[in-house]
């Protein structure tokens, strides 16, 4: 007898599994990651409390983990909204930084005196608009000529971040405060600036959870968002039932960049207050992928994920306080992203372990000859 391990897709997944299989794989990780403490020579329970407490423990803590949670859940939303429709856009990067880049010319260049509403709704368009035609200028190539957007997007964002670096190191740009010895943008001003809720914490939080929440509704409770996820599962079929799948490709790929590029506004008016590129490049985009696969691209999903996310990147720096050697943190970060992430795999699929019987040897048993019909 042998044993095969069969993998088989699970298809609708219960409510046990979708939940149960991360928790699980986060106890493994945390488990995991205590043995390499140990092994480091520190006190795994007095690591994980010190996570607990520079994290979670407390409004400080948790004003502190939403702050940073709060580019991660819109960075986490357009990648999820591309991945219904099977679009990979991993271009949430360079869309951070031309949202980045619009909205903070918008802010510099409307007079101080503009009420802060109209100032701030002002960044936001420009931003959103600005995110989504550098979507669109993969989605194009994507929808007409079937390019893969995976490359363009990414390719896009090298581009964008050469653009936003040039306007302040490389040239005396309108961004450029002259003024600052060392190159850095001018501050925009205090009508621009998104209002604080809490030290670190601002208004973009509430943003970015409305945008989850409306993201949501739109793509279960309209029918662009039926489309979206019929396209995803069948491009052909959904061709077939008369669904326009360019115009979607590019409808789909416009909001993500626009949900991106939100995530840039949010940073440059809540954080930097200025277009800092040394702290706005800080490969948030690329969270946001990991972000949406974890939460299987339910932007509800997007939000608890990204917090949690956000409050182990917050936890770092106060281990090392501790004694943790940078090394380690790093490691125990990355083996709980990846642990986590690895654990969707069991939440789509099934596996099997069979026992077959063995195929018979050549001699194990008398040879046969079979004969002709008729022959005797």
């Amino acid at each position: 007898m042998t044993s095969l391990i069969r993998v088989e897709p699970r298809g609708h997944a219960g409510s046990w599994v979708r939940f149960g299989v991360p928790a699980l794989a986060l106890l493994f990780a945390l488990a995991l990651g205590g043995g390499i403490l140990a092994i480091a020579g520190n006190n795994p329970f007095e690591a994980y409390r010190t996570m607990f407490d520079a994290s979670l423990n407390g409004w400080s803590a948790m004003s502190r983990t939403l702050a940073l949670a709060t580019p991660l859940i819109l960075t986490g939303l357009a990648a999820a909204v591309a991945f219904q429709m099977r679009v990979y856009n991993i271009g949430g990067e360079g869309q951070l930084y031309l949202g980045a880049i619009a909205a903070s010319w918008v802010g510099l260049y409307l007079p101080e005196t503009t009420p802060m509403v109209l100032m701030l709704g002002a960044m936001l368009i420009a931003g959103a608009l600005a995110g989504a035609f550098w979507a669109l200028l993969a989605a194009i190539p994507k929808a007409y000529f079937n390019a893969d957007e995976i490359i363009t997007t990414l390719m896009l964002n090298f581009v964008a971040l050469s653009l936003m670096n040039y306007l302040i190191f490389g040239s005396q740009s309108f961004w450029r405060d002259p003024r600052r010895p060392v190159p850095g943008g001018k501050r925009l001003p205090e009508n621009a600036i998104l209002p604080s809720l809490s030290g670190r914490l601002h208004f973009g939080i509430i943003i970015a959870v409305v945008a989850a929440v409306v993201l949501w509704w739109i793509l279960r409770r309209t029918s662009w968002g039926f489309q979206i996820r019929t396209i995803g599962d069948s491009p052909r079929a959904a061709s077939y039932a008369g669904m326009s799948v360019k115009l979607k490709t590019l409808g789909v790929l416009a909001v993500s960049g626009a949900l991106a590029a939100i995530a840039g506004v949010s940073e440059v008016s809540g954080v930097s207050k200025g277009l800092e590129p040394r702290a706005i490049a800080t490969e948030i985009g690329f969270t946001g992928i990991i972000i949406a696969v974890v939460a299987r691209s339910n932007p509800l999903g997007v939000v608890p994920v990204a917090v949690f996310l956000a409050a182990i990147a917050t936890a770092g720096s106060r281990l090392q306080s501790i004694g943790i050697a940078v090394e380690v943190v790093f490691l125990l970060q990355g083996l709980i992203f990846l642990t986590v992430t690895a654990g969707e795999f069991f939440v789509s699929n099934r596996v099997r372990f069979e026992r077959t019987a063995e195929a018979e040897q050549p001699g194990d048993s008398s040879p046969t000859t079979e004969l002709p019909a008729g022959a005797t």
